[in-house]
């Protein structure tokens, strides 16, 4: 196309054909004009080779990582169990300062995975799915999830410190704009490598920053666990875009950190169902 805008600034007449025998595009032009066509591409070609607009972009493709379903698949049921079986999860796995200062520390993780209602559920699936599989594209399915995580719990444990007395609160959305975060911070590895790093950092961290506005800090909702998972999520990114994508996409690290994330998940609910028990 910009070559097409190219021949039609010099007069050119040209028309974009897509072939249905072969791949690509092709540029056609009238046979009497094919070589000031092609001079007038080649000097296009040279004068902007070294502008600094046209870079080679670090991440080709888009990266998403459909295992983000798991876990959004994982908190249906998670809803799905407390809501049709006889054991309480909302009592013993909500986030509860008071809970949490005596001692119930997995509260800070077991409260990300529980809802308050089906809205709620649905509110936080569809928009987790899209940014935790971001988050695990671009970090590694492990290194992503676990990242997150961590995020959504340094949320709550934001709550804790705020918040004074009686105050208890549930769900992933800490953990959903920590992924967002993470997301806003992963530029920060053009650093090294693009002569543009500061313009595109401080764009990418104030794009991050209107979303958490338009996402964070909806009326009625913990704002406070929102810009704790936020800002957490911004500080990982920062560390992990500095991390080689071939280490956070090896198939050991990934196993490693996922099954840590994994664990997290489970030793913390096995410690407050142990409590019903």
């Amino acid at each position: 196309m910009d070559w097409s805008l190219v021949l039609v600034s010099q007069g050119i007449e040209t028309t974009i054909e897509h072939p249905e025998d072969g791949d690509g595009w092709g540029l056609v032009v009238a046979s009497q004009d094919c070589d000031l066509a092609l001079n007038a591409i080649h000097q296009y070609r040279s004068e902007n080779r070294h502008w600094p607009w046209r870079q080679q972009t670090r991440w080709p493709g888009f990266l998403f990582d459909w295992a983000s379903a798991v876990w959004c698949l994982a908190l249906v049921l998670f809803h799905w169990f407390g809501k049709t079986r006889a054991i309480d999860l909302w009592s013993n796995g909500a986030m509860d300062n008071a809970a949490v200062w005596s001692g119930q520390w997995w509260r800070i993780f077991t409260a990300i995975t529980l809802h308050a209602d089906l809205p709620h559920l649905v509110s936080n699936v569809s928009i987790g799915i899209v940014l935790l599989g971001l988050t695990m594209g671009r970090y590694g399915t492990g290194v992503g999830l676990l990242a997150a995580l961590l995020a959504g719990a340094a949320g709550n444990v934001a709550d804790l410190f705020i918040y004074h007395g009686a105050h208890r609160s549930l769900g992933a959305s800490g953990m959903i704009l920590g992924c967002l975060g993470l997301l806003a911070a992963q530029s920060l590895s053009l650093s090294r490598h693009h002569p543009l790093a500061t313009k595109y950092v401080i764009g990418s961290v104030l794009g991050g920053i209107m979303l958490f506005v338009l996402f964070g800090l909806t009326p009625g909702t913990d704002i406070i666990a929102h810009l704790g998972g936020f800002v957490t999520g911004l500080l990982l990114g920062g560390i992990l875009s500095f991390v080689p994508v071939t280490f956070l996409h090896n198939p050991k690290i990934i196993l490693i950190s996922g099954l840590l994330a994994a664990l997290l998940v489970m030793i913390s609910w096995g410690l407050a169902l142990g409590r019903l028990g």
